[in-house]
């Protein structure tokens, strides 16, 4: 007999030969599990230590302009993998062996930010859609509206190549000065919650992902990176994290990002309480959590936490990381589960399954999605007998904006776009005849004070306005002899890193005053109106100067359409139909975040990373759950514009307003019939409002609980409306106990069209309290905080 070994020593040698080594001396075998073929916990099983770490982390990113070694963000074997999409916000790793792709994540929130030119080559380009403001798809009310902007959006996002769309931002409105109010939708939970899963919703049905954000309390730019939130559990449940949980409810988003700021001393994307007991646990949350971009000290304790991806990724990242697994800080265990979430991710991206992107999304159809979206958010104020403009047609057109509209918000939120409609374009695309004189001369004014302009901190960092050209007496009085009405458009750019200026932003500047107050004098001693536009991103002073005009329509900033859109408005082509969805306080001393508002320093941190760290910092939520309208109304501080106040060029009657029962069990069917009464056709927004009874804890005055929006309702047609109460809609929650807790009680249901003068109510009581929800003790305050009650 031939001896053993001459039987196996062949077989080990084709063994060995059938063995081959990638570029980077792994070895590699047709045996090798594949991410697709085989399940994700073999692959996991495959990868090196370092391959784990690469997948939970970007690639870094480029920063034009940076010096060398300042942030070392990229890896130098990542150096030179080109981007898969120039302009993108970042990107993933790929592991080749194993079948793992890299993708792609761009912003964001107003449409796909990328780099529209390539390599010098304007014979292609890729520009996207501009579409609306946050607050302005807030304002329409219409969930079924946004979710079709959603599906447009990630039309533009897979026909790209990217995989996941970094949006919606939806941080509540807690201060009319948040510098990014204008990516976010609401001040109110239900409103921001809603809407945000529309977009999700219509985004993810193209089948490409979002990443909520930013989670949570980030309700301002003042200090970001190091900006420690001391805020009651009770207000951060049931208003910061309210509209997420909501949202979850609504909507799967496939990743959620945290964000940059503490919360009660804790980095969100640190904190294990955040995002793996309340947010994946309670909230049955199933994705993958990432940083926002350089978010987080730490980036051990992150993985710890549950942020699995950590953006745009570090040298420094991957260092630790792999030294706190190879000493035992980081158990094996911990990081695979964060590597699978990414795999998780990757499987379902367009990358991984072949899509073979266009780069030619329907720009042409989504300009119009934009536009419709527009006129549908935009909000009249003020109307006496002057809109529509349908007997006029000599426009003398005044404001520096009407001539350069802005479409959104700097930072994430911009969008390169291959045009903008400016209001003097709308207006004579609609067959309006602009003022030549005053045309010229604004535009030669703008141009010139435009070259003077100082450059901008960042691409990021808000724009530097042109002051407002002077109009004097002679000229007022000369267009007001010519033309037959007078619209001014004031405009104020809003953007990341900076909060609003008090005098600057909110407050008009005295160019701007002297400009109404000489044009209303002008035109109103000819007996003819004037209109002012609100070209805007966040909430401004009104009351001291509205009585001056005619018309106010806010028109938020609309996107690359706007001026179409305005125009669609002004003209009454579009009835409009959005509602406020923040309130315009009377000044910012009425504001109950006035005093605390951005916060304090508490200690300088030399050697900050450029744009990517700040001074460490504090603020107080001192106002509680009083955000918003549930100040306003609760404490009887009377407002400018109410929350949810809109006018519309018809009138609506309530009517018919049924309850199930009058006691409640388990849930309460309300019917509620709309009908409008006036003489042309239009869209209501039907808000429902809960008062609850408050010998237990303090609530507020009422709240929102459900909202609805006619379609478009002809002269005389009706609409009946049916929502649900359940027991949820009825609680608060109560700290003491840990729990969402319905109190014994008389109820108050209101159902109107505006949230502090509703049109029909009714009770119904509750006989016992229920206890609904119990909840662990966690992300409770760092110290006593003096709320107010």
């Amino acid at each position: 007999m031939k001896s053993k070994a001459l039987y196996i020593i062949p077989f080990l040698l084709i063994l060995i030969l059938s063995f081959k080594k990638d570029n980077k001396g792994h070895l590699k075998t047709d045996k090798l599990p594949q991410l697709g073929k085989n399940s994700i916990d073999e692959v996991i099983k495959a990868l090196t230590l370092e391959e784990k770490v690469r997948l939970v982390m970007g690639m870094g990113m480029f920063i034009p302009g940076l010096p060398e070694g300042m942030i070392p963000t990229m890896d130098s074997t990542d150096a030179g993998i080109p981007e898969k999409v120039l302009g993108a916000a970042g990107r993933t790793h790929a592991v080749p062996r194993l079948g793992i792709p890299s993708i792609t994540l761009s912003d964001g929130p107003a449409g796909v930010r990328i780099a529209p030119i390539r390599n010098n080559d304007s014979t292609h380009t890729y520009y996207a859609t501009a579409f609306p403001i946050g607050t302005l798809l807030a304002s329409t009310w219409d969930t079924n509206l946004v979710q079709n902007m959603g599906e447009a959006l990630g039309d533009e996002v897979k026909e790209y190549g990217i995989d996941v769309l970094l949006s919606p931002a939806m941080n509540i409105h807690r201060t009319t000065l948040g510098g990014r109010n204008f990516e976010y939708y609401s001040e109110d939970p239900l409103v921001s919650g809603s809407i945000a899963a529309a977009i999700v919703n219509g985004v993810q049905s193209k089948g490409v992902g979002t990443s909520v954000k930013h989670f949570v309390a980030n309700n301002h730019e003042f200090n970001r990176f190091r900006m420690n939130v001391h805020v009651s559990e009770r207000a951060l449940r049931e208003i910061y994290l309210k509209n997420f949980q909501i949202a979850l409810q609504k909507c799967s988003p496939w990743t959620i990002m945290s964000s940059y700021n503490m919360v009660n001393g804790t980095y969100t994307s640190q904190n294990r309480a955040l995002l793996d007991t309340f947010l994946r646990q309670e909230s049955q949350f199933k994705g993958l959590v990432m940083s926002d971009w350089f978010g987080g000290k730490d980036a051990v304790a992150q993985m710890q936490a549950g942020n699995d991806l950590l953006m745009p990724g570090t040298l420094n990242q991957k260092m630790s990381i792999i030294q706190a697994v190879q000493t035992g800080k980081l158990s094996v265990k911990q990081l695979d589960e964060n590597v699978k979430r990414v795999l998780e991710l990757v499987v379902k991206s367009p990358t991984f399954k072949g899509y073979q992107y266009s780069n030619k999304p329907d720009l042409k159809q989504h300009a119009q999605v934009s536009r419709k979206v527009a006129s549908e958010g935009m909000i009249l104020l003020k109307n006496e007998a002057t809109l529509p403009m349908n007997t006029v047609k000599k426009v003398a057109l005044f404001g520096n904006f009407s001539y350069d509209l802005i479409a959104g918000g700097t930072g994430s939120g911009d969008v390169n776009k291959s045009y903008m409609i400016s209001l003097d374009k709308g207006l004579v695309n609609a067959n309006f005849v602009i003022n030549p004189l005053l045309s010229e001369t604004y535009k030669k004014y703008y141009a010139e004070g435009k070259a003077k302009l100082p450059p901008l901190l960042s691409p990021f960092h808000p724009h530097t306005a042109v002051a407002e050209m002077p109009i004097d007496e002679a000229l007022a009085q000369k267009m007001a002899l010519e033309n037959d009405i007078a619209v001014l458009t004031i405009g104020k750019h809003s953007g990341e890193f900076l909060d609003r200026d008090l005098n600057k932003d909110f407050n008009l500047t005295s160019a701007e005053k002297a400009l109404i107050e000489n044009v209303a004098k002008a035109f109103h001693a000819q007996g003819k109106k004037v209109v002012v536009v609100l070209n805007i991103g966040g909430v401004i002073e009104i009351a001291s100067w509205r009585d001056k005009v005619d018309a106010i329509l806010l028109a938020w900033q609309g996107g690359l359409e706007s001026g179409n859109a305005i125009t669609d408005i002004l003209k009454g082509t579009v009835n409009p139909s959005g509602k406020l969805a923040t309130t315009f306080p009377m000044s910012y001393q009425d504001d109950p975040t006035a005093k605390s508002f951005p916060g304090k320093i508490i200690k300088t941190i030399p050697d900050k990373y450029l744009l990517a760290d700040a001074d460490l910092s504090e603020i107080t939520y001192e106002e509680g759950i009083y955000v918003g309208y549930r100040y306003f109304n609760t404490f009887r501080i009377k407002p400018a514009f109410d929350f949810g106040f809109g006018l519309s060029y018809t009138t609506f009657k309530y009517s018919d307003l049924r309850l199930s029962t009058q006691v409640f069990k388990d849930k309460i069917k309300v019917n509620i019939t709309v009908t409008n009464t006036g003489k042309v056709a239009g869209k209501e927004v039907v808000q429902l409002y809960v008062s609850a009874p408050t010998h237990k804890i303090h609530k507020p005055e009422r709240e929102l609980k459900a909202f609805g929006k006619t379609k478009l309702l002809q002269p005389n047609e009706a609409q009946t409306f049916t929502f649900y109460v359940s027991p949820m809609d009825l609680a608060s929650f109560n700290s003491s106990q840990s729990a969402w807790i319905a109190d014994a009680g008389t109820y108050t249901l209101s159902i109107g069209n505006k949230g502090s003068s509703q049109t029909l109510k009714a009770n119904f009581s509750l006989a016992k309290a229920r206890v609904l929800n119990k909840t662990p003790k966690i992300l409770l305050a760092q110290k006593q905080i003096d709320e107010l009650k």
